[in-house]
């Protein structure tokens, strides 16, 4: 029995219906904020995506209490002040118990506030800056904190491609890209990779002639980007334009782990480098399933952000059970001592709501427009 049998089994029994539910028809609608618009909609709609998907299949096997469960999402188009709004829509007017996103931490930084203070459950499944926990007691996240994941990739970088000196550049008006530079900088200082110089940009910024010219004539081993995938497809394509050399690699944060980045920068991405704790051939039949049932349901292939909300989605529902009940205060405390096997893999909280185990981060490249394990 693999671990989707497990918590389709684990979701069957019907005895306890939730106090608000008044039937087994009425539905648990739990709410999502999401960039579905917008420069970051790539993220946004991969994992609603995965949501769903795995939504169809708690419902599939009878849902959540007796009660089919149901997720409102309120479109943030990536924007911290359409976050809030979406957060105060959501607990005030539609009065859920607990919140999935938003999908930037940029915008985790302002709403998470709102859902701590209204003691509502809210869980990040993409927010991987440094300080998103720390916001409050309700703030959980289930995507491994970049402070994980990019000293892996930078180990790799080193020990692997020979990397001895970089350029790095970095979204400096970001709080997701700033976080991610600061865990760079210091995993760099550590690894005793010499850093060249440091260059800035704006997250609306479409020009990175100036950043890229200066560093070329530095010749680094290779450039260490911070960036979302609209900035980070922009640094790809003028790298190749100004004819930087395809041996300095990129090697980018959880913000270049998209299809958006080969989809927009065609070849100029491949050998781009990034961690992750998932990758698209991971071996294991859980995974094999997801793919499956997601090319089936999507016609196109999942990514990180997809796997990560799919197996969050199973591991919230869990909680509500284990609840046993509306109370969001209820819902935390089964939240916080939730365990799910999913296709991302073994997955609990630490007592500060972040992911437990860390250990399963590889370092991916692109290849072709699809990520490979880096040999």
């Amino acid at each position: 029995m693999n671990s989707r049998t497990l918590i389709a089994a684990a979701l069957l029994p019907f005895a306890a219906l939730w106090a608000s539910a008044g039937s087994a028809q009425t539905p648990i609608t739990i709410g999502a904020i999401e960039a579905l618009s917008g420069p970051a909609s790539g993220y946004g709609t991969a994992i609603r995506n995965g949501f769903d998907l795995a939504l169809d299949e708690v419902n599939k096997a009878g849902g959540v209490n007796g009660a089919p469960l149901a997720i409102a999402y309120e479109d943030s188009g990536g924007k911290p002040d359409s976050a809030m709004n979406a957060a105060r829509q959501l607990i005030g007017s539609k009065k859920v118990s607990l919140i999935l996103g938003p999908t930037l931490s940029t915008e985790m930084f302002p709403v998470g506030p709102i859902a701590n203070e209204r003691n509502i459950p809210i869980v990040g499944t993409s927010t991987t800056a440094n300080g998103i926990t720390a916001i409050g007691p309700y703030v959980f996240r289930t995507s491994l904190p970049e402070a994980d994941v990019v000293p892996v990739t930078l180990r790799a970088a080193k020990e692997k491609l020979g990397v001895k000196k970089v350029a790095v550049m970095y979204g400096a008006d970001d709080a997701f890209t700033k976080s991610a530079y600061d865990v760079m900088k210091a995993a760099l200082e550590k690894l005793g990779i010499e850093t060249l110089t440091t260059e800035t940009f704006g997250a609306k910024d479409t020009d990175f002639n100036a950043q890229l010219t200066k560093i070329k004539g530095l010749n680094p081993d290779a450039i260490v980007v911070s960036a979302l995938a609209e900035a980070g497809s922009g640094i790809l394509l003028a790298k190749k334009a100004l004819g930087i050399p395809a041996s300095v690699r990129v090697i980018g944060g959880n913000g270049l782990n998209s299809p958006k980045v080969p989809q927009v920068a065609g070849d100029a991405a491949d050998g781009t480098l990034v961690g992750s704790p998932w990758f698209i051939d991971k071996p294991d039949d859980a995974n094999k399933k997801f793919v499956a049932a997601y090319k089936a349901k999507y016609n196109q292939d999942p990514d990180q952000f997809a796997a990560q909300a799919y197996d969050t989605l199973f591991l919230v529902a869990g909680a509500i059970k284990a609840a046993g009940g509306a109370d969001p205060r209820k819902i935390r405390d089964a939240l916080a001592k939730a365990t799910y096997s999913g296709v991302m893999g073994s997955f609990s909280f630490t007592d500060n709501r972040d992911p437990a185990d860390t250990s399963g981060v590889v370092v991916i490249e692109m290849k072709g427009g699809k990520f490979q394990i880096l040999k």
